[in-house]
């Protein structure tokens, strides 16, 4: 139908209207796209609780990683423990992210679906009951209206076809007038003809304005029945729609951290570790601990004793394996800051200095050659050990004269072992020799 049957007579209205026969099956579509749709809330959010807990394993993975490099790295004191900071930050991070994971998972996700199994019910035959129930309350309040308009076309039909005929038989009367060679009995036959047409277009105008008017009877009832079958669905996915709603408000309660009170503590407590870094203080212990503040067996005149069956040098004075026994030590600079609890760091436990001295020029660290600068001390040709080749696995920019540098992927060759700093020394294809992070790198197989 093309138009309504309400007070609009003769307005237009579209072929895809919801009045028109069979096109009631959108609205029972969209109880099947309710279940689907509850499939995929559920399909989003398991997709999502892959990425909170991928990211989770990520931030442990590079909070273990940088934890220790920076424990093996130069660092040291306050500054080192804000750093350190960062990394405690990302494992609490890592926690939180996970509990997302698992709410979104354990609460929102098996909500949808409990929900979805208590809404739409699976017959034997396959489908939805609610499906079903909708089609066939919408077939049998159409049923009797899409009869009768079944009769209105048919109606209206036949009445075009009889004008169509009326219209003929005029014409071949007219014609037949002005031509001579038919007699009066041909001529008789084609009056009749005419006469014969415009009765059956009375009737059949009469036969179709009748079933019009039936078929108009009959819409108010069909809309009302029609209007009671749509509401029950609106009903039902009125349902959907509230608990799609709640759903995502439960949704986004698990994803927004920022109105967790842990959330906050981790970064008031990050914030507070990194401005209690104090370069003074950092400054001064490395002073007392590795510069000018520390103590020394400065040279004493010793009397010749008979016990002594040699006089020691210095160099064989360090024998013991946890430091040095120093005697007659003068306390000058900042000793008293030299165990100040609090500044120990991985740069006092890894690095070590020699405590001996030597009138040597080739033990002397200050040479004249190497102070100017114009030698690498990793210049010589080391061929002891066995060289193995390694590639990088991340870029590292050198810090110091003496260090490599490199990207991800070059290759080049290891000359010794990791030592106890976790550095290891090597040599660029380009022939550089120097040192670079162990971890760094992996052997080629």
């Amino acid at each position: 139908m093309s138009v309504t049957y309400d007070d609009s007579v003769g307005v237009e209205v579209s072929s895809d209207s919801f009045w028109e026969v069979g096109n009631y099956k959108r609205t029972v579509k969209r109880i099947d796209d309710g279940h689907r749709l509850c499939s995929d809330l559920m399909n989003c959010l398991h997709e999502r609780a892959r990425i909170e807990k991928a990211y989770a394993q990520q931030l442990t993975e590079w909070a273990r990683r940088w934890r220790q490099l920076v424990e093996k790295g130069p660092q040291y004191g306050t500054v080192e423990k804000a750093w350190m900071a960062m990394m405690s930050e990302a494992e609490r991070v890592s926690e939180l992210h996970l509990e997302v994971k698992a709410s979104l998972m354990n609460e929102d996700f098996e909500k949808i679906k409990n929900w979805q199994k208590e809404a739409f019910h699976k017959q034997m035959m396959g489908g939805f009951k609610e499906t079903k129930e909708a089609e066939d309350g919408f077939r049998k309040a159409q049923k009797p209206w899409a009869k009768k308009l079944k009769e209105v076309e048919a109606a209206k039909k036949a009445h075009h076809t009889a004008c169509k005929e009326e219209k003929l038989a005029i014409s071949r009367e007219a014609n037949s007038k002005a031509d001579p060679s038919l007699n009066p009995e041909q001529l008789k036959k084609l009056q009749d003809k005419v006469e014969k047409c415009k009765q059956d277009v009375l009737k059949t105008k009469e036969k179709y304005e009748k079933s019009l008017k039936e078929l108009d009877q009959s819409t108010p009832q069909y809309m009302e029945n029609m209007e009671q079958v749509f509401e029950q669905c609106q009903q039902f996915e009125e349902k959907r729609l509230r608990f799609f709603r709640e759903v995502l408000l439960e949704v986004q309660k698990h994803l927004d951290l920022s109105n967790v009170a842990s959330y906050k503590t981790i970064y008031r407590d990050l914030e507070q570790s990194i401005r209690a870094a104090d370069a003074v203080e950092d400054l001064r212990w490395f002073r007392a601990n590795h510069g000018p503040g520390m103590a020394m067996n400065w040279p004493q005149f010793e009397e010749w004793s008979a016990d002594l069956n040699r006089t020691l040098s210095r160099r064989e004075k360090k024998k013991t394996a946890d430091g040095v026994t120093l005697t007659g030590i003068n306390q000058t600079g900042d000793q008293s800051l030299q165990n100040k609890p609090g500044s120990v760091s991985s740069f006092e436990k890894t690095q070590s200095y020699p405590t001996d001295w030597s009138d040597d020029e080739s033990n002397n660290p200050f040479s004249s050659t190497d102070a100017n600068g114009d030698s690498n001390p990793f210049d010589e040709d080391t061929t002891s050990g066995m060289e193995v080749r390694v590639r990088a696995l991340y870029d590292y920019e050198g810090q110091e004269h003496d260090e490599l540098s490199f990207k991800a992927g070059d290759e080049l060759t290891k000359m010794e072992d990791e030592d106890e700093q976790g550095w290891c020394k090597g040599r660029l294809d380009s022939g550089q020799v120097g040192l670079y992070p162990a971890n760094y790198v992996e052997a080629i197989q």
